[in-house]
């Protein structure tokens, strides 16, 4: 009788055990992982594949005119990932790597882009707050701040967050390019200023990709200054592009004369959404129409998840196209995020996300470079053009959400109750 009370007990503590490997045991998905496809494990190796990595032209031989916002992307991930998981070695060389892009820094002769001098100043690498895709910069001085309480950073990052806002959006940038007289020709269209005249900002322009860009600078303004007008105003944009660009099915066209999902470009959006609901305080009006069109969404992307874990180029067209690691990445990090914070149901996507990342994991090559990323996209009305874009290793593009979804899994929830709705 004692041995076999004994043996239950053992098949009970290997059952218990099998499922603490998996991520089960008390309905946590996120808490045990193989040799090597930690959170931590993984995030360290992309975060030092950044930190080693010049700055990126999108493919294009030579050295950018500015910073990419991939580029913006990955570094904030890596930021984010020095945080939580108290880095403090790789807090200071993400701080480096900033210094020449507020004035002169000593950097040797030896430097590639060094002057005679050993002196290097990128200011002009600082991209002018005239586009989304430039604005988004402003989430990386604004982590600084928070990060380093060095007002330099804040000064910076909230005057772009500002200027996303301004009504009269017509003035000459401080950090001048040296082949350009003014950084902000034909950017403001009548179009613009109806939007302006909305509440909008003057960048508005319906593309999906303009739901984290926009999301990103204003969510992070709000965290470093505790202004409820910048959270505010990107809720206010975001029911604006879902009212206007999601479908019955709770995915986007790449933008509303491009009728395709379009992998990446709906991995903006879901980010982009899951980003906000983080921060966006409860009583804000426009939450529960947000959290609305987020649990659409990720209710559809767990339909659209193949076999393996990963969601392809053309979201709806899993076996016409081929898996993609950054819209894979972005959609792992709004489940984990919805997960963390009551959002979406533990049982049912915590499994979904828990696969999504060991997935992803195996198109990490050693060095930390990520496999099957989709080539920075323009919109075009033709399904081809898509499936025929090039699959790049170690494009940025790729490497953020990976550290996204690394400091999603190690970070604390974000707040203790649930949204409404």
């Amino acid at each position: 009788m004692v041995k076999q009370s004994i043996a239950s007990l053992v098949i009970l503590l290997s059952a218990a055990l099998a499922s603490a490997q998996q991520g089960g045991a008390g309905g946590d998905h996120f808490a045990q992982w193989p040799d090597g496809k930690s959170p931590k494990q993984i995030g360290d190796r992309v975060a030092k594949r950044f930190v080693e990595s010049p700055h990126q032209n999108f493919g294009r031989v030579g050295r950018p005119d500015r910073i990419s916002y991939p580029e913006v992307c990955a570094w904030w991930g890596g930021l984010t990932f020095a945080k939580v998981t108290k880095d403090d070695e790789l807090k200071a060389a993400l701080v480096k790597r900033f210094e020449p892009l507020l004035g002169p820094v000593k950097v040797g002769t030896d430097h590639p882009h060094a002057n005679a001098r050993g002196m290097l100043d990128d200011r002009h690498m600082v991209p002018a707050p005239d586009h989304v895709d430039h604005t988004v910069f402003a989430a990386v001085p604004l982590e600084l701040y928070m990060q380093t309480q060095d007002k330099k950073y804040l000064e910076l990052g909230q005057m772009m967050a500002d200027y996303q806002w301004s009504t009269e959006p017509e003035y000459e940038w401080p950090f001048k390019h040296p082949a350009l007289e003014k950084y902000f020709p034909n950017r403001v269209t009548e179009e613009s200023k109806e939007y302006i005249k909305r509440g909008l900002t003057w960048q508005t322009r319906m593309w999906i990709d303009d739901m984290f860009m926009i999301t990103a600078a204003q969510a992070q303004a709000y965290r470093a200054t505790g202004d409820r007008k910048y959270i505010d105003r990107a809720a206010k944009e975001m029911v604006v592009y879902l009212d206007e660009l999601q479908k019955e099915n709770g995915l986007f066209y790449h933008a509303p004369d491009v009728p395709f999902f379009w992998g990446r470009g709906d991995g903006w959006m879901a980010v982009g959404m899951a980003e906000l609901l983080r921060s966006l305080p409860e009583d804000n009006k426009d939450r529960p129409r947000i959290v609305k069109g987020y649990k659409l969404m990720m209710e559809s992307l767990l339909k659209y998840q193949d076999e393996n874990g990963m969601w392809h180029q053309l979201i709806d067209d899993p076996k016409g196209s081929w898996p993609e690691t950054s819209c894979t990445g972005m959609f792992t990090c709004a489940f984990i995020v919805g997960v963390k914070n009551g959002w979406l149901d533990e049982k049912t996507y915590g499994p979904a996300a828990r696969k999504a990342w060991l997935a992803l994991t195996t198109y990490l090559e050693p060095n930390g470079d990520i496999r099957e990323v989709c080539q920075g996209t323009n919109k075009k009305n033709d399904r081809q053009y898509y499936l025929d874009r090039q699959r790049i290793t170690g494009d940025m593009h790729g490497q953020a959400p990976m550290l996204w979804c690394a400091t999603a899994l190690l970070r604390e929830p974000d707040r203790a109750s649930k949204p409404g709705g």
